[in-house]
């Protein structure tokens, strides 16, 4: 009889050591909520136009611009972003939903296209250039351009195009137009596709 009732509380012991052990999955922040309020600035210090330098742990460039391309070199003898030129590919911008890097469906003919580009012209090379609408501070963005480029780079490779043609260049939301319409942020989130040649 007093082995009946012990059985029951080792069970419900187990279960609850069993379900405290379970770790939830981390959520990644919203955009949105990571908007600075008015005691501080989304460029890191307040009142200022430039990206504090020591978030890129490099120092010494005058702003984040620098510190991108000084990245999106991928150490290829100099800085490709010097021979880019936008607007060789018919369609040279790479859409995505807010907050995300996924291609769509919609955007992969474009894909297709580029990769066929780079098939005919076999010493042109791309330069990746991720975009965020202005919502967020400056780190998430800049990391959310860098996935979006990245993520173009992975599916251009699935195409048939070798990563030592490919470079990836995250700009944020450097160029986006704070308080924008909602179909103004859609055309600012995108990876734009630059050819060098």
């Amino acid at each position: 009889m007093h082995f009946k009732k012990i059985i029951p509380v080792t069970l419900t012991l187990a279960l609850l050591a069993a379900i405290s052990g379970c770790a939830k999955k981390p959520r990644r922040p919203n955009p949105i909520d990571t908007i600075m309020g008015s005691g501080g600035s989304a460029y890191g210090t307040a009142g200022s136009d430039q990206i504090n330098p020591t978030a890129f742990g490099d120092g010494g460039f005058a702003d984040a611009s620098e510190a991108i391309a000084s990245r999106g070199s991928n150490g290829a003898g100099g800085n490709p972003m010097d021979t880019a030129e936008r607007g060789v590919l018919a369609e040279s911008d790479v859409y995505f939903d807010f907050d995300s890097a996924s291609i769509k469906p919609s955007e992969r003919a474009k894909l297709a296209d580029a990769a066929d580009y780079l098939r005919l012209n076999s010493r042109a090379k791309i330069v990746l250039e991720g975009h965020c609408d202005w919502r967020g501070t400056s780190e998430y963005n800049l990391a959310l351009g860098d996935r979006r480029a990245k993520s173009v780079q992975r599916y251009l490779e699935t195409l048939g195009v070798s990563p030592d043609r490919i470079t990836t260049l995250s700009k944020g939301d450097l160029n986006a137009t704070k308080g924008a319409s909602e179909a103004q942020m859609g055309r600012e989130r995108k990876t734009e596709i630059l050819v060098s040649r």
